[in-house]
């Protein structure tokens, strides 16, 4: 007789009799065949019934992305190799908002990342920090932001504890992690980020917003050489950052002087609002200056080149007294006079990314249509064009001023 059926009789003999009518041994069996069916592994009898009971299997910490959606991404995974694969959904913590990427600019950092010579990069890296994108979810509730807006972002971390965080200069920190450098970046459907990190720039679009960031550390530089309309500012290189830089001197008022080689990036500049330009391939530098400066020298020289002629070149033409401030890192090491530190009394500095009042007066200036937005672009690509955008580049950056990317 199998177990269920034994139960069945005992079953009919209470209900006939009363719970008295069970024997205290064939008490014992029962108690026995429940303590063998509560048993994780116990199967029942005959063909019909394999099912074994047994808890819900709980997932495995070290392999929980199997449970994670996946979505879109630009991968470079070496030097020179890239391509559209998939990466986990990120899941927005407290105090972030979850953003859907509309729109991304390339910025110099992402090509020598594709290059192999950004030092800070390692491999595989998601590239892209120039952000457009649209709130899809908030888990701040201190935040205003509402699904569905569309903003930009400061794609930079702090870690609030080091001598730069102390003092209030966020922009400078010493374990700073950039997106699409130290950290995967935008070139994917989804990135959560911080609610402080992100702006609303009310009328501008998609490109508008892109360009923001790249903005913000010209306009740092400016604010760093304390620039006024009293100024006479000269700018060396007119690439995304020069303009930047000239850009904000003019939304000063100052005398802005752009500098470069190539005529096609010195008319963007006069388009961004530069009060005089000098080739200097066609056109002597120091006489120029001096012309334009009644024989001072600029104020202010911002070196946006990053080339050891330029940093010594940058004291040497500064006026008395003046500031002089590098944005970009030279690409060799530099020798300098330093006595011209001394006897011009120089200000020396050095400016890095940006702090939220730079992103506020650059969303300003875009407000006023002050940018040449359509200028600066080189090319609009799909998300699919991607790859072959960046080896394009790579084969000829000197066509290339800025390169944006729909991604949604």
């Amino acid at each position: 007789m199998h177990w269920y059926q034994f139960t069945l009789v005992v079953v009919k003999r209470v209900a006939r009799e009363g719970p008295t009518a069970i024997p205290e041994e064939v008490s014992r069996m029962l108690n026995a065949y429940a303590a063998a069916i509560l048993a994780p592994d116990y199967r029942l009898p005959g063909p019909a019934s394999p099912r074994r009971l047994r808890p819900a299997p709980k997932p495995d910490a070290a392999s929980d992305t199997v449970y994670k959606k996946t979505m879109k991404a630009l991968i470079i995974q070496n030097p020179g190799e890239i391509a559209i694969g998939n990466t986990a959904e990120p899941a927005p913590k407290a105090g972030e908002v979850l953003l859907r990427v509309r729109m991304l600019g390339l910025c110099g950092s992402d090509l020598n990342t594709f290059r192999g010579k950004n030092p800070m990069v390692s491999f595989p890296r998601i590239p892209g920090h120039e952000i457009a994108a649209t709130v899809e979810e908030v888990r701040d509730p201190a935040s205003t932001l509402k699904p569905g807006t569309t903003v930009t972002l400061s794609p930079y971390t702090s870690c609030g504890v080091c001598a730069s965080c102390r003092r209030g200069r966020f922009n400078a920190c010493k374990s700073n992690q950039t997106l699409g450098v130290q950290r995967d970046g935008g070139l994917t459907d989804l990135i959560s980020v911080p609610a402080s990190k992100i702006f609303v720039a009310e009328g501008l679009n998609l490109e508008e917003l892109c360009i923001v960031e790249p903005l913000t550390v010209g306009f740092h530089a400016v604010a760093r050489g304390r620039v006024t309309q009293e100024d006479s500012v000269a700018i060396f290189g007119c690439g995304g950052i020069g303009l930047g830089a000239v850009a904000a001197a003019a939304f000063r008022h100052a005398q802005t002087i752009a500098i470069d080689i190539d005529d096609a990036k010195l008319q963007i500049a006069r388009e961004a609002g530069a009060t005089h330009t000098i080739n200097t391939r066609t056109e002597p530098l120091h006489e120029k200056l001096q012309e334009l400066t009644a024989g001072l020298g600029p104020d202010v020289v911002i070196e946006a080149v990053g080339l050891p002629a330029t940093f010594t070149t940058a004291v040497e033409e500064v006026a008395f007294t003046g500031r002089v401030v590098y944005i970009g890192y030279a690409k060799d090491p530099v020798t300098y006079e330093t006595r011209l530190f001394v006897q011009k009394e120089l200000d020396i500095l050095g400016s890095r990314n940006a702090l939220p009042e730079d992103f506020a007066e650059v969303i300003r200036m875009l407000q006023q249509h002050r940018f040449p937005v359509k200028r600066a672009i080189t090319r609009v690509v799909t998300f699919d064009q991607a790859p072959a955008a960046f080896t394009d580049w790579s084969n000829n950056p000197a066509a290339v001023s800025k390169i944006m990317i729909r991604v949604n």
